[in-house]
Formats: C-alpha cells, sequence, structure tokens
C-alpha cells in the first residue's frame, strides 16, 4: 500500500524529502531547504521560510524568559494567524507542550482547560485576551499572541518521545480529553500530509481555514504545507477571507465537507472565477465527503480528495486519490503503519499513533492496548485492491429489539450518492412501542428550485423506499422525518447525534 502514495509524486521530488522525527530538526530543514520561499503571509505581510525561523528562534527567547521546565504545557489562544502558526513552532522547538485553545471557548471554559491541562502559561490574541481575564488569579501567566524579542534562542534538543502537543478531542457529547501527541507522531503525520498527485514541493499556495486547535486543521492545513515548501495565508475571519479567494488564489485548500458545500454554492452564485481560478486540489476530512460534492467539484476542474484519520492517530491514517472511481473510499493506508482489523474495527500501530489521554488511565487502557495497537473503534472493511471504508463507529451501533446491531453509518451512507440530499442521520426510533430504525433526511434545497415541500417529502419518501429494498430487513428503515431546518453540528461541522 505504501507503493501508492509513493508513485503519486514526482520522483526528483520524493528522493529530496524524508520523515523527520522532531519539530526541532523539521525546522532546521524546512529553513535549509526553502529558505528563501514565501511561508506566511496575512495579505500584507508575507515571510520568508528564513524570515519565519527567525521570528520563530525571538519568540523562543520570549519563552525561556518564563523559566519553565522542559516539558511545560504552553498554550495559544488565538484565531489562525501567523502569531499563532509560528507560536506552536516555537513552543515545541522549545521543550514545551503546546495546547492549542479552540477560539470559541467562553472564559470559564478558559480557565477550566488550563486547570484541567496544566498550563502554566498562555499566549493570546488581542481580540480573545478578555477572556484570559481569571487566569492571573489561578498562577497562569498571560502574555501577548504578538510578543516577540530581540534576539534569538536556539531550538532545544527533544527526543521523538517526548510530547509535542495535546489536543482536545472527544468532547461532542461530554467533557473533551486531551490526546498526547508525541513528536514522532505529529511528524509522522505532518509527513504523510505531503502526498500529492505530481509535483509537491514549493508549489502550494493555501489558507490556514480550519482552526488550528483541530488536528486536521494544524497538521494537514499547516505542518504538511510547510513540509511541501507551500505559503500559507492566515485565517483570523473565515467569512472575510472567503471573499478573498479571488485575490490570493489558492491551487490548494484543506477544508471540512461543511465549508466545501458553502464554496460549491458560492460558485453557483458568482460564477467559478470566485475561487481564484489556480485551485487544482482540496482535501477533504473531519467528516464524510457526500460524492456529489466530488462530482461537484470536479466540473470546476477542481480534484476533491477524501480521507480517514483520527486525533489519536495523528490525522492521517488513509488517503483517496481515486475518487472518480472510488467516490465513498476513504483510500489506502499511508506508509509506515501497520494495521489490522478486529472483530470489524480498525486497529492500527506505529510512530503516529498517540501516548494515551492526559491524567486519564483509564480512557488510555481503553484505547491502547499494552502492546501499542491503537482501537480506532471504526469498524471498516477493505475491498480486494486494497481501499477501505468506514462502515460504522462501535459506539453508534444500535441494538434492536430482535437482538440485531446495526451500524447507522452503513446505512447512511447509501443516501450519499443521491444529489437532492444533503445530510441523513439514522438512530433509534420506536413505533408503537416497538423499536425500529428512524432516519432524518435535510433536502439540498437548491435542487429543488420553486418545487413545492410536499413534492419534496414525497421523493424523500421514495428514496427511502428505494435504499430500502437493496438493505436486508433487519436494517430497513420504518420511521422518515424531512426536516426543513440543518441539523445541529459539531465545530468541525458533522452532523451531530445528538439532535
Amino acid at each position: 500500500m505504501a507503493q501508492y502514495f509513493y508513485d503519486m509524486v514526482e520522483p526528483a521530488e520524493m528522493e529530496q524529502v524524508k520523515y523527520i522525527p522532531t519539530v526541532p530538526e523539521f525546522l532546521s530543514w524546512i529553513n535549509g531547504k526553502y529558505a528563501d520561499l514565501p511561508a506566511l503571509s496575512d495579505g500584507v505581510n508575507t515571510y520568508s521560510y528564513s524570515q519565519m525561523c527567525s521570528r520563530i528562534a525571538r519568540r523562543r527567547t520570549v519563552i525561556a524568559s518564563l523559566n519553565l521546565a522542559k516539558g511545560s504545557h504552553i498554550a495559544i489562544f488565538d484565531r489562525n494567524s501567523i502569531d499563532a502558526i509560528e507560536l506552536f513552532l516555537a513552543v515545541t522547538s522549545s521543550g514545551m507542550v503546546a495546547v492549542n485553545l479552540p477560539a470559541q471557548l467562553p472564559m470559564e471554559a478558559v480557565t477550566g482547560s488550563c486547570k484541567r491541562f496544566d498550563i502554566q502559561a498562555v499566549f493570546v490574541g488581542d481580540v480573545l485576551k478578555p477572556l484570559c481575564a481569571g487566569l492571573a488569579a489561578i498562577g497562569v501567566s498571560v502574555l501577548p499572541a504578538s510578543s516577540m524579542a530581540e534576539t534569538e534562542t536556539p531550538s532545544v534538543s527533544v527526543s521523538k518521545e517526548d510530547t509535542a502537543t495535546i489536543f482536545f478531542t472527544g468532547g461532542t457529547t461530554g467533557t473533551p480529553k486531551g490526546a498526547i501527541l508525541p513528536h514522532r507522531a505529529l511528524m509522522r503525520g505532518s509527513f504523510n500530509g505531503i502526498f500529492l498527485p505530481g509535483r509537491f514541493m514549493g508549489f502550494q499556495r493555501t489558507i490556514s481555514m480550519i482552526p488550528l486547535s483541530h488536528v486536521f486543521g494544524l497538521i494537514r492545513g499547516m505542518m504538511a504545507i510547510l513540509y511541501s515548501g507551500g505559503q500559507i495565508y492566515s485565517c483570523e475571519d473565515m467569512k472575510a477571507t472567503i471573499t478573498k479567494l479571488p485575490v490570493i488564489r489558492p491551487n490548494i485548500l484543506v477544508l471540512v465537507p461543511g465549508i466545501c458545500d458553502i464554496l460549491n454554492g458560492l460558485t453557483k452564485l458568482y460564477g467559478p472565477q470566485f475561487l481564484g481560478g489556480e485551485l487544482k486540489f482540496i482535501i477533504a476530512g473531519a467528516a464524510n465527503v457526500p460524492p456529489r460534492l466530488i462530482s461537484e467539484f470536479e466540473k470546476l476542474g477542481v480534484k476533491l480528495f477524501a480521507g480517514y484519520g483520527l486525533t489519536e492517530g495523528a490525522n492521517l491514517t488513509s488517503g483517496n486519490i481515486d475518487v472518480e472511481t472510488r467516490p465513498t473510499s476513504v483510500g489506502k493506508l499511508y506508509p509506515e503503519q501497520e494495521a489490522k482489523l478486529v472483530n470489524g474495527e480498525l486497529w492500527i500501530k506505529g510512530d503516529n499513533v498517540f501516548k494515551g489521554y492526559y491524567k486519564d488511565e483509564e480512557k488510555t487502557k481503553e484505547a491502547l492496548t499494552p502492546d501499542a495497537w491503537l482501537r480506532t473503534g471504526d469498524l471498516v472493511r477493505f475491498d480486494e485492491d486494497g481501499y477501505m471504508y468506514i462502515t460504522g463507529r462501535i459506539k453508534n451501533l444500535i441494538l434492536l429489539s430482535n437482538g440485531e446491531n446495526v451500524s447507522p453509518e452503513s446505512i447512511e451512507e447509501h443516501f450519499s450518492s443521491y444529489p437532492y440530499i444533503k445530510d441523513v442521520l439514522v438512530s433509534e426510533g420506536e413505533i408503537a412501542g416497538t423499536k425500529c430504525l428512524a432516519i432524518e433526511i435535510f433536502p439540498l434545497m437548491q435542487a429543488f428550485g420553486n418545487k413545492p415541500w410536499e413534492e419534496v417529502v414525497a421523493l424523500m419518501n421514495k428514496t427511502v423506499e428505494e435504499v430500502n429494498s437493496k438493505l436486508p430487513s433487519t436494517h430497513r428503515v420504518a420511521k422518515i422525518t424531512v426536516r426543513e431546518e440543518d441539523f445541529k453540528r459539531t465545530g468541525s461541522m458533522k452532523v451531530s447525534r445528538n439532535q
């Protein structure tokens, strides 16, 4: 399977890159490899790789002045700014542990997160500073995200097993856990992100649109771009940045499917030129990628690639560039991973696997075996050519009154090919006191023009009948609800299962 990825890139470029196991080594490598290429821009200021690395070194001086022990936790609380990007690299190359706090956290959650994850200092953007008002009282130092000294401090030597960062995960239905990624995992995920068809070094120009507090945004949207010598435009305001697409002219974007939907709608409204005219690739993840989106962007000359990953596996576990022929697959497993199926669940092992959950031994034991296999919690299957398909989540299985376990995702997948359906949600329902499978459907209303609502509902019912005819009797949907309003969604715009 590894050859699948090695064969898709230019051989001459593949010969020039390697897996680099720590952030300090990575910074030294990109500074030497891409020194004069543009690295970061906010649309006004643009910094080359050598300038960026110098600025990171000056930020390390500020971090050193805090006199914290190696391995101390430092939070970054900012939008997707140049400051936030450089601070993450400064913290992790200083031998400290970076914790990116989601910018939407309210004040009490900021304070609670600092306590929960033993954060000793916070670098905060100006707009978010009022939310840090209570941190001094609990002994947390608060510094401006723009902090930078006049002098430079070199990187600290770290082991690939040293912790680099902690990501919030699993907070949709309860208290978020802290997934601990060592340098080896962070950098393996980043290396996996370089694989694209054809040329990739010094070629990519993107916008950092997914929050850096999300593993997909940081690893694929930031680290993999820097690994490839690409240029990143900061994104502190999503709505304002989207309007600048024709000016920035990105040639690659890393997005969640919900934002892909928005961009697709805007191109229908303003024309294909709204994307800037140079967009070649979209890497979509963090939620299911509907085949209709792949088809819509193909018409615009844009390849929309899907994949699969999880925070505990450093985000990039598999990738698919063959979306035209296998639109529902999440692709093949990235190199240097072991994988096996245990009762249908995917287990993986390798450099990309996390160390555990911060101060949560019980959850860590549930996720990691004693011999370092990660139980992903995802039910998958492989076809004869090694392409992987997600069939469900163990925690979402529905136990019916007949004793049958049903994966809602395995049913939802059948509806993804219908171009007039935006999203569906299958759950446990009840009819006359008997458990059954229920479905909520949210139509893609622009596909219906001015047709009466009754016709929309009738087509949705007919579609359910059509899908049911292809399913085993135990997996057929008995209760149908057609929604006029969108579903509640998570921060990554997935449909929340807690409606």
